[in-house]
């Protein structure tokens, strides 16, 4: 697209004085929105104007078109603007990736550089801090997130999660009523030196996360009783199948019909044919295509039907010894085929698998089985104790049931799980103390530590099962921060990090 500019004056950018004397013209070329899909170049011809102020230190300048161009600028101000919010949103090489679809390809450094020429964003000081940190690399460096409660936007990025570098900003920023934090020791300091007068609120989030944590502990000491007990019909089961016969009943005489039984006869008869005429075993063997000592079997024998009874008929099998707990596996429920062959012949059995293989398909026809269920894991277990009642199904709820009437002591810390959650859920911290009273007074180690845990910041505790302020949106932003992070391939440091996290949350994507 070719155009010029029409204004009559132009504002000079050092004093401010209107000029209309023309000092020269020329030709600026700017890379602007794609149409249809098409890269668009503007040939734009623009003027230089003589100031007409003395004083003025700057002799001639260029005319700017407003929304059109910026000084030293390639690209339109539209599509300046396009690829900031592609760089805020994508940064990197997904961004670069985004701008070539879009007609407007540059590369991912470009993107970067866009990122940091942005203005810093405010970091208004919040009523309601919440306080968090989150991974740079993960299990090495570590950083400090700074959110708003209230708004649930970040506020700063901090690049490590030191006592003096929180307790720095909070003292820059002066104003914050409300910590909200988890029970990091490190951040309990840092509100004491760097806002004094701050009530601490310990996260909720991070209080049921450490009574799970002691609640997972108490089921692993309880691991053996998670299994359903031995079901008393499992023998009864195996002694039916002791006394069932899967072998087929062996024949009572010789084939009389069939493929196999017609091609002996016919073999029979023309073996003892050749005979009569005198023709040798080895000569009858060329001219039937047979084996030698297949046609000297059949010289032996009189007739065809000695050929066609089963000779291996009420031969026992080697792994008669083993059916028994073959029997007693299968009724207990392990119908693998692989894993039987693997338990008997640790006691003893020389045969091959397939052997095992073949029984076993014989059981599973003729006794068809259910697999019982699996046992719970500790997972499980503990996610059940630590989920709300309605969120179980059925089945999950009759098992954790069954499983609290085996194990006292899981049935205990279930009841003191739901206290807890009442406290938490109905904000009546002031009753912790009767809670905690009630929890040393039982026998459960893991929930003992927990308590002497709350103890150590119990003030906090407190105000978190009371207030209503919690940041458990922190987490979110931890996962949005590892992905801002992710994006930029490695080539970015901290601080263009913390600009792109803080500008995406001002609504600049």
């Amino acid at each position: 697209m070719r155009a010029r500019a029409a204004a009559e004056r132009a504002v000079c950018p050092a004093c401010g004085t209107r000029s209309s004397r023309v000092h020269s013209r020329y030709v600026r070329r700017l890379a602007d929105s794609a149409v249809a899909g098409r890269p668009v170049l503007i040939e734009l011809q623009v003027r230089r104007f003589r100031c007409g102020q003395r004083s003025c230190r700057q002799a001639t300048f260029a005319e700017q078109v407003d929304g059109l161009t910026v000084r030293h600028g390639r690209r339109s101000t539209g599509l300046q603007k396009v690829l900031e919010h592609v760089a805020v949103m994508l940064a990197g090489r997904p961004g670069s990736r985004l701008s070539q679809a879009l007609a407007a390809g540059v590369s991912r450094s470009t993107l970067l550089r866009l990122i940091r020429r942005l203005p810093e964003p405010e970091t208004p000081t919040p009523r309601v801090l919440g306080v968090d940190d989150f991974a740079l690399r993960k299990g090495h460096n570590y950083g400090t997130v700074l959110i708003d409660i209230q708004t649930h936007q970040p506020i700063d990025l901090l690049p490590d999660r030191t006592t003096s570098t929180v307790a720095r900003w909070l003292a820059e920023h002066p104003g914050v009523e409300v910590i909200c934090r988890d029970r990091s020791t490190a951040y309990a300091e840092a509100g004491r030196l760097g806002a004094p007068d701050a009530i601490h609120v310990a996260d909720r989030w991070h209080i049921w996360s450490n009574l799970a944590e002691a609640v997972e502990k108490t089921v692993v000491q309880h691991r053996a009783l998670l299994r359903e007990p031995h079901d008393p019909a499992t023998a009864r089961v195996a002694t039916e199948m002791v006394n069932a016969n899967l072998e087929p009943s062996p024949p009572i005489g010789p084939r009389t019909t069939g493929r196999l039984s017609d091609r002996v006869r016919e073999q029979h008869t023309a073996v003892h044919a050749l005979l009569d005429q005198g023709v040798g075993l080895r000569a009858i063997a060329r001219r039937l295509g047979l084996a030698r000592n297949t046609v000297r079997r059949f010289a032996g024998a009189a007739g065809p039907d000695e050929l066609l009874v089963g000779r291996w008929t009420g031969r026992t099998s080697i792994l008669d010894p083993y059916k028994p707990y073959l029997h007693q596996r299968w009724a207990e429920g392990c119908t693998v085929a692989r894993r039987l062959f693997e338990e008997v012949r640790e006691r003893g059995y020389t045969g091959g698998e397939s052997v095992v293989k073949k029984y076993v398909a014989k059981l599973r026809e003729r006794f068809p089985h259910d697999p019982p269920h699996k046992a719970p894991s500790v997972r499980d277990v503990t996610g059940w104790l630590t989920r709300h009642p309605d969120r179980l199904t059925d089945d999950q709820a009759q098992q954790l049931k069954d499983i609290l009437a085996r194990c006292p002591a899981l049935d205990r810390t279930a009841h003191h799980v739901r206290a807890f959650a009442e406290l938490m859920n109905d904000r009546q911290g002031k009753h912790l103390d009767q809670w905690i009273a009630r929890v040393q007074a039982d026998d459960l180690p893991a929930l003992h530590t927990f308590v002497s845990g709350l103890g150590q910041d119990l003030d906090a505790v407190v105000a978190g099962l009371s207030l209503r302020y919690s940041s458990g949106a922190v987490e979110g932003h931890n996962n949005k921060i590892k992905m801002l992070k992710r994006q930029m391939f490695g080539r970015a440091n901290f601080d263009l990090l913390r600009k792109r996290v803080l500008l995406a949350a001002r609504g600049r994507s």
